[in-house]
């Protein structure tokens, strides 16, 4: 294997660094899954949540066209390869598909609810899907999962975050901290979609500072621009004649 370059050491420890201060300072404590009632902004959130699920399902009539998530995010090769996860894209840190929001209008104002919006998608997970443990890159966001379409088999569609599994309720928000080791599951016959979301971790100063440069930064790295590059040649494809 190739050691790891100067530079990329460097911007390792940088991150390290921010974490710790992240831990630190968080200003709504460290749990691997937060309480909703932390964030009084979920209860707009979930009360709209049947607008979103309606046009998830315009979406989903075209879902085998969708990408595999590691198609347009290539950090999650190393945990899933195959088609079976996958995902329509609204925004991810520095970029935002004007046809996903032209196509689903209400789910995007739906969105500018949540304080601090970094990401946000369909994340769709076909039968038989698991992803294996692992965790996020940096521990500055907070994941927020909507349940939208949800297989009523409760004890075979799951999450677990550290030692805690949680089950997605259609019209419910989960939220957790991905940097916590976490692996998800659906062993149903069914299909389940989650609106998928990062948004930025309440801290305080000085971790604010450091966690607003670093998320700030984030659009010029080579993994965001290749996603962003990605997802512009899906968008294309699906888009294709769509207003014409």
């Amino acid at each position: 294997m190739m050691r790891p370059g100067p530079g990329y050491r460097v911007g390792q420890a940088i991150v390290d660094w921010a974490e710790r201060l992240n831990l630190r300072y968080a200003a709504v404590g460290n749990p691997p899954v937060h309480d909703n009632a932390t964030f009084p902004w979920v209860a707009e959130i979930e009360r709209e949540w049947e607008l979103i699920r309606a046009e998830l399902d315009r979406v989903l009539i075209r879902k085998e066209e969708l990408p595999g998530f590691h198609e347009i995010v290539s950090e999650v090769r190393s945990i899933s390869t195959d088609r079976d996860w996958k995902s329509f894209v609204f925004c991810g840190y520095g970029s935002s598909s004007e046809d996903a929001i032209r196509a689903c209008p209400e789910t995007w104002r739906i969105l500018q609810k949540i304080p601090g919006l970094k990401a946000a998608m369909f994340s769709i997970f076909e039968p038989g899907k698991h992803l294996q443990p692992h965790r996020g890159p940096y521990n500055g966001v907070l994941r927020l999962h909507l349940g939208l379409k949800v297989p009523a088999e409760r004890d075979k569609v799951a999450i677990r975050v550290a030692d805690r599994v949680c089950h997605w309720e259609e019209g419910k928000v989960l939220i957790f901290d991905d940097a916590y080791e976490h692996e998800a599951w659906n062993h149903s016959g069914e299909t389940r979609v989650v609106l998928f979301v990062d948004f930025v971790k309440p801290t305080r100063f000085p971790a604010s500072a450091v966690n607003w440069m670093l998320l700030n930064l984030a659009p010029f790295t080579p993994f965001v621009r290749e996603g962003y590059k990605a997802q512009k040649r899906w968008e294309k494809l699906f888009f294709a004649g769509e207003g014409s």
